[in-house]
């Protein structure tokens, strides 16, 4: 009977990983749209408003880019690619390089995550962490398609 509860609250946890990673994209999404409703209101202030107009919709759209920026901070806060160590030390690579397939095995592969602000990788390729690099790998030769050096620099 533990067990099972054990396993059942293992599983409720498992799951809600993903529900948090993506409220706190909504969030951002959110944030990002009122900034920029925020500045449109501003910069129409400044045009047909008064001081006062002018003076309220710059304090409301310091408020907006507040909050924004609190956004992104709790996201990159987030632990999950925190601490990164693999079993091999760390290499620069080039486009072109080739990867010997420990480079990109399966446990280095990264789920897309629209928050990095990169286009989602084609069939057969791959987002791979090399210490703080991301890399674009063809799975099926290992060749470097694109790097991104310093990419998870701020984590």
């Amino acid at each position: 009977m533990k067990m099972t509860k054990l396993l059942t609250a293992g599983l409720i946890a498992a799951m809600m990983v993903p529900a948090v990673a993506q409220a706190q994209t909504r969030e951002i999404e959110r944030d990002r749209r009122e900034v920029r409703e925020e500045r449109r209101d501003y910069r129409d202030a400044q045009r047909h408003g008064d001081r006062r107009d002018v003076r309220e919709a710059r304090r409301d759209y310091d408020d907006a880019r507040r909050d924004l920026r609190e956004s992104r901070n709790e996201w990159r806060r987030d632990k999950r690619y925190q601490h990164y160590r693999a079993p091999f030390r760390y290499q620069s690579f080039r486009v072109g390089s080739m990867l010997r397939p420990a480079y990109y095995a399966p446990a280095y592969r990264l789920n897309y995550d629209s928050r990095w602000g990169l286009p989602r990788a084609n069939r057969n390729l791959a987002y791979v962490r090399h210490y703080n690099d991301l890399l674009l790998v063809n799975v099926r030769s290992g060749k470097v398609m694109r790097v991104y050096p310093n990419h998870f620099r701020w984590r």
